[in-house]
């Protein structure tokens, strides 16, 4: 068989479309097998959501994952689908995003009757932390941070333009300002509410209160970085062993996700730990 110039070039083309898609299903496999592999050994159920945001190789376009509904329903039927008894391996890698989004995942998490651990490989801010304030037990790497959960109006924190609206004489502010303060000034309280609602469960009321006025009051940046230490000192369940497998578990992240950012396998066979 011999090849001319031109069937070259269309083989050429066809191998650089079926690459990423071979190269897609590679990694889902191997994803699939390192998910296996930890619910066996932790005997737990294991659901992703990591929102990773490097470019295309393709022309170099952006893609920039973030929480959304789609994340919310994709998790909230995957944990109705665990057995009320089974623990949960929760993975985040998010910069976070909607806040109804992460709030009704938060709230699904912590309805879940048997035990439930978030692990923060690298970082999990904003609607990420809060969805983390659910969980009995977030598990960080020594360099994991969380962040604040202040909500942003209009991408500017909510905190500051109540601060903005407080520091001038009324009549020398701008009616924009006025309804965007107010709207602030429900965010803010909103958010608290929710934040105290999902730790009450397992901290008592006066510091969840403390708590959430401390992450969504507007006291850092919405994009400060909170060490593990910090969130220790904080009084937020977290402990610091991130295990092998699940760092392992994101290098097989390496492109961004093209459509859900969240994987689960279904049911087959009973867990057992290993011992």
């Amino acid at each position: 068989m011999t090849f001319d110039l031109t069937s070259l070039i269309w083989l050429f083309l066809a191998v650089m479309l079926l690459q990423p898609l071979l190269m897609g299903r590679w990694y889902a496999v191997r994803r699939a097998q390192a998910i296996r592999a930890i619910e066996r050994l932790h005997a737990s159920r294991v659901i992703t959501m990591i929102h990773r945001q490097e470019k295309r190789s393709l022309f170099g376009f952006a893609v920039s994952r973030h929480i959304d509904m789609e994340d919310a329903q994709t998790i909230i039927a995957a944990i109705k689908d665990t057995p009320e008894d089974m623990p949960i391996d929760l993975v985040l890698h998010t910069p976070g995003g909607l806040a109804l989004a992460a709030m009704q995942i938060a709230r699904a998490v912590e309805a879940h009757k048997a035990k439930v651990t978030v692990y923060v490989p690298v970082y999990a801010m904003s609607g990420g932390t809060l969805i983390a304030l659910a969980a009995d037990e977030i598990v960080l790497g020594e360099f994991s941070v969380l962040g604040p959960i202040d909500p942003q109006i209009g991408g500017l924190p909510a905190a500051s333009i109540v601060k903005a609206r407080d520091s001038k004489p009324i009549e020398h502010i701008w009616d924009v300002t006025l309804v965007l303060a107010d709207v602030g000034e429900k965010a803010l309280a909103q958010v608290k509410q929710g934040a105290v609602e999902l730790m009450t469960p397992r901290m008592q009321q006066a510091p969840a209160e403390a708590l959430a006025a401390k992450l969504a009051g507007g006291h850092w940046t919405h994009d400060y970085a909170l060490t593990a230490k910090e969130a220790c000192a904080l009084g937020l369940p977290a402990t610091v062993a991130m295990p092998l497998e699940v760092i392992k578990l994101m290098t097989l992240y390496p492109q961004p996700v093209q459509q859900s950012g969240v994987e689960f396998l279904p049911i087959d066979v009973p867990r057992q730990r290993r011992v």
